[in-house]
């Protein structure tokens, strides 16, 4: 047997025998905690309750919703999670004063994603740094109802371009400081959409993503207590598919189809499209119709309990993948339907809503030059806390639907709702003596004497008319009308919005009336072309145009300039002593705001009581006191004063 050999021992230079030194062992790497996973842990106890008491315990369906999340944020590219990262640590962003935002139609504005890229330098021009693009995403041709029937939530309109267009255009709007802001319709599908298609083939699994029922009995039982929608236009809440035997919800349009939010595989699949969105650079997705998404048999199907529960896991899935995002909900309703999704501090919703109740006030007032009405919807407003935050604005891509306080209009002056609407309605068609506002009725229904206004702002304050009659008195008039809306809507608390065209004073379009596809639909009259030839006068001070953009531009400049304008000032409303002036007061760190706003077509005299002196910022001068201000027909002033 040989002798086992062992390798010699080293010498040291003096001859020393030296032993192997002991290998020492490196300490076990720390696993690094990474952002998704802090995130996801702070929040995870509350995610899981709400989810599983929602889907009664299905513990398989939340394991894939949180696997989900975790691929949706390991997808997110690293420019966006350095925003995540930016905005976490300044979560009050997008509550700065010089927020300012605009919506527009991408084809009418530029005709392709990549037109309205070239067009970023007129945009900031414009003062935006939020972009509200219109709904964007594949639809069927003629039966989109505008982009709200989305056939693919991951496929942009053809026309328009391409997915990969619309991260570009993200990508530079982030290079320059603007928010994008794109539409996400929550409550339905188009009927073109994979999911419905296969349901409507039987395949299995795909009926159970919407309400189909095999005869009417149950859905009759629904039309009981669910109102209608369009009641004019595309009445009843369900639709009877003849090719299948079947009967859908459709509580929009027929080719519109309810999805079945009590089914986790709808609700898992659409957050994971909500993530792709926001994964291409989307800053701010908007809900559309999140009140409807949850149906229940014997309610009207509105505002249920459990509308809030969803749209809370929504934000906290958007606070674990994607913090710098925002949600917009759309909730056209009045504020005491409006205020809960707002959520509460400990457990938020929304981070934001549509003022839509000041929008439709603010007509009133000018049709009627009494603003009782709206001062009393300004105090339900300014009593809310003031973290919540509204977008308030005038004009919108939909019609102006006469939602205003009824009970208090027949207790304060014995208003009748039906004759009310129609006065309305007459006064903004030009049908009324002393009108000068071109409008068109939208879902007209004699029946009920109802109907919708559609028409642009311009056209509402009565520029059309003065522009077309060539009578510079009524285009002086009609503009300050314009300018003092604008100035109203700048004065609230809040982002303001502007719809595209409005910056230049843009009129109604009637070239709709010869669109196969649009001319039944007056929605339209207000989403016409964007006219760049007539953009191309703003700055020329003669030209209405320049009237109109510059004397808007210096409003916002001042807004974005002056503190007492910030978010989270107080703001009250006065008796100014005169039932066609408005008066409005904002006060935040000893910088007070005294807003007065005319609007009658007469020259007033106003007043307001605190003490001065006062600083006019539009029109420059000082005042001792505010006593007897005098304001031209549609005047406006902002005066301020300062403590020493």
């Amino acid at each position: 047997m040989k002798e086992k050999k062992t390798p010699p021992k080293k010498r040291t230079a003096a001859g020393q025998t030296k032993q192997p030194a002991a290998v020492k062992q490196s300490p076990a790497p720390k696993k690094v905690e990474s952002d998704f996973d802090r995130r996801l842990a702070q929040r995870y106890d509350e995610l899981k309750w709400l989810y599983c008491e929602i889907y009664h315990g299905d513990q398989a369906a939340f394991d894939y919703f949180a696997a989900m999340l975790r691929r949706s944020w390991e997808a997110r590219k690293e420019d966006l999670r350095a925003q995540d990262r930016r905005r976490e640590t300044d979560p009050d962003w997008y509550r700065r004063r010089d927020l300012l935002g605009m919506m527009l139609y991408t084809n009418a504005f530029a005709g392709t994603l990549k037109g309205v890229e070239e067009k970023l330098p007129y945009l900031q021009e414009c003062g935006v740094n939020y972009l509200h693009l219109m709904p964007l995403l594949k639809s069927p041709k003629g039966r989109s109802d505008g982009g709200y029937a989305v056939s693919d939530f991951r496929k942009v309109e053809p026309e328009l371009g391409t997915m990969e267009d619309l991260e570009a255009l993200a990508d530079a709007c982030r290079g320059k400081g603007i928010s994008l802001c794109l539409d996400f319709v929550m409550n339905h599908t188009s009927e073109e959409h994979e999911w419905a298609r296969k349901a409507r083939a039987g395949e299995p699994g795909y009926r159970e993503r919407y309400f189909f029922y095999d005869n009417w009995d149950i859905p009759r039982e629904f039309e009981k207590t669910v109102p209608q929608v369009f009641p004019t236009t595309a009445p009843g809440n369900f639709t009877w598919l003849s090719d299948c035997n079947q009967v859908v919800m459709t509580t929009f349009y027929p080719y519109q189809w309810d999805l079945n939010y009590a089914n986790p595989l709808v609700f898992n699949d659409m957050t994971e499209n909500l993530l792709y969105l926001a994964n291409r650079g989307i800053d701010i997705i908007r809900l559309d119709a999140v009140p409807y998404i949850w149906k229940e048999l014997g309610t009207n199907c509105r505002n249920l309990p459990k509308v809030h529960t969803l749209v809370r896991i929504m934000r906290m899935v958007c606070e674990i993948v994607c913090p710098s995002v925002l949600l917009l909900g759309e909730v056209v309703m009045e504020p005491a339907k409006v205020a809960p999704y707002f959520g509460s501090p400990e457990k938020p919703e929304c981070h934001m809503l549509y003022n839509v109740t000041t929008m439709a006030t603010t007509w009133h007032t000018l049709a009627t030059g009494d603003v009782s009405l709206l001062r009393h919807q300004m105090d339900a407003v300014c009593a809310l806390p003031r973290d919540f935050l509204f977008l308030n604005y005038l004009r919108c891509h939909d019609d102006i639907g006469w939602g205003l306080d009824y009970d208090w209009l027949k207790a304060r002056f014995g208003t009748n709702e039906v004759a009310h609407k129609k006065y309305l309605n007459d006064w903004f068609t030009g049908k009324r003596p002393g009108s000068d506002s071109r409008g068109e009725l939208y879902n007209d229904d004699p029946r009920l004497g109802d109907a919708r206004l559609c028409g642009t702002t311009a056209s509402l304050c009565g520029v059309e008319a003065a522009d077309y009659e060539r009578d510079p008195f009524k285009l002086e008039r009609a503009i300050s009308c314009d300018l003092m809306l604008h100035a109203w809507m700048l004065t609230q608390s809040g982002i303001p919005v502007l719809y595209s065209g409005d910056e230049v004073g843009q009129l109604n379009d009637y070239s709709y009336h010869q669109n196969g596809e649009k001319w039944d639909d007056s929605r339209y009259i207000h989403r016409g072309n964007f006219q760049w030839d007539l953009a191309e006068l703003r700055h020329d001070p003669s030209t209405r145009q320049g009237k109109q953009f510059m004397g808007l531009r210096r409003l916002e400049q001042l807004r974005a300039a002056e503190p007492a304008f910030d978010a989270r000032a107080d703001v009250w409303t006065f008796d100014t002593g005169s039932p066609h002036v408005l008066g409005v007061g904002r006060w935040y760190n000893g910088r007070k705001l005294i807003a007065l706003f005319n609007f009658s077509q007469e020259f007033v005299t106003a007043s307001n009581g605190d003490e001065g002196p006062f600083e006019e910022l539009i029109y420059g001068g000082s005042r001792d006191d505010l006593r007897g201000v005098e304001l031209y027909p549609y005047g406006f002033a902002w005066y301020l004063h300062t403590e020493k």
